[in-house]
């Protein structure tokens, strides 16, 4: 690996920057590239689970100051996951005390973006579209975009989500899944008149409410301990369903505006109980949005070269288990650790990427299969 190596991220999502971080903070000249025009064009959700391997892995990723502002502008903790039925009759509830002001639970996503993106304005390029990479004569990797221009470096890193151009280049093969469910992210802001509505145990983490039906819904609060400039304290909401108890086929379901998503979820749970219907009766109607809950299938190791994967881009996974995010911190966590070893001369760059490989691989497999049983306990009245 050459002294000051180049390293390419595609996608400036969660993972793509902590890793960009990591390497900045080491000394490595880093590019990232980001298809959307800003950090916040897309809609892919609200409040996010940070677990301690998340914690650990933003820990090992970021400069000291990152971390503080990130820290500084999480969610106030919570100690509570639970489930109920649909009249709000706890079936089971886990408790979690104790937990250090040090640590976070939860995390507004843009908030955290925001953060990871500190200090990266002359490494990170939005409304730039990777198509495509060649390997050169070198050894080193050729991106293209659909905007015109290329660029060239030693690794390229595919941290572009769930449908990664570089995975269809890298491994053609593999595909993720549609489960057949679709969730309907909204959230409700929090104030003087919204507040005494979320029900206590609400106010302590993550809630899911179901019915005999097949639906589901999930409620946790956003309160900020330190309130960034523009955002309020909010409730996410979500409401989960198959596909085809929606009876709104998919051309249609995403074309819907926010109100007629949020009407949905207000119409479907008509016969809950008072205060989970409030809670969707109060939400921001401009603030819903669908997506379709997929899962990655199986993948096998591939001889390792310059071009890696990180993220959803190689392990797609629903987001019933809480640990999509987390995962691709310990990807970016794990890799940029055997890529700053490269740099100081302990082994190569194609040791430090297949090392990483043959952590992240059996790892993102893991989080795989440990959130696909849990979408099987939450939805296993849904037919």
């Amino acid at each position: 690996m050459p002294e000051r190596p180049r390293i390419i991220i595609a996608g400036a999502g969660i993972g793509g920057l902590a890793l960009a971080q990591a390497l900045r903070h080491g000394g490595v000249d880093v590019a990232v590239y980001e298809r959307d025009p800003t950090p916040s064009t897309r809609n892919q959700g609200y409040r996010i689970h940070i677990d301690p391997h998340g914690n650990a892995a933003l820990r090992r990723c970021l400069p000291a100051h990152v971390l503080d502002r990130i820290r500084s502008t999480s969610g106030v903790n919570g100690d509570l996951v639970a489930t109920y039925t649909s009249q709000l009759d706890r079936v089971m509830a886990q408790t979690f005390p104790g937990v250090s002001t040090d640590e976070m639970t939860h995390v507004d996503r843009d908030t955290l973006r925001q953060g990871l993106l500190t200090g990266l304005a002359e490494t990170v390029c939005f409304a730039r579209t990777l198509t495509g990479y060649q390997i050169t004569d070198s050894g080193r990797v050729r991106v293209e975009f659909a905007e015109g221009g290329h660029d060239e470096g030693d690794l390229l890193v595919g941290a572009d989500g769930a449908g990664s151009a570089v995975r269809r280049q890298l491994l053609p093969h593999v595909r993720t899944r549609d489960l057949g469910l679709r969730c309907i992210y909204g959230r409700m802001p929090i104030d003087d008149t919204t507040d005494p509505l979320i029900p206590d145990d609400f106010n302590r983490g993550f809630c899911w409410v179901a019915d005999e039906k097949g639906y589901g819904a999930g409620f946790a609060t956003v309160r900020f301990r330190s309130r960034p400039e523009g955002v309020s304290d909010y409730l996410m909401t979500t409401f989960v369903a198959p596909s085809q108890r929606l009876g709104t086929p998919d051309e249609t379901l995403f074309a819907l505006p926010p109100r007629d998503l949020q009407r949905i979820a207000v119409e479907a749970t008509a016969d809950w109980h008072p205060a989970v219907r409030a809670l969707f009766d109060h939400a921001d109607a401009e603030s819903f949005f669908p997506i379709a809950i997929r899962a990655g299938d199986r993948v096998d190791a591939w001889s390792s070269g310059p071009v890696t994967l990180l993220g959803d881009a190689i392990h797609t996974m629903p987001p019933t288990g809480g640990v999509g995010a987390n995962t691709a911190l310990q990807d970016a966590a794990t890799l940029s650790g055997e890529l700053l070893s490269a740099v100081r001369g302990n082994q190569s760059c194609a040791t430090a990427v297949a090392a990483y490989e043959s952590v992240m691989l059996p790892r993102g497999l893991a989080a795989i299969e440990g959130s696909l049983r849990m979408a099987g306990q939450m939805f296993a009245k849904a037919t």
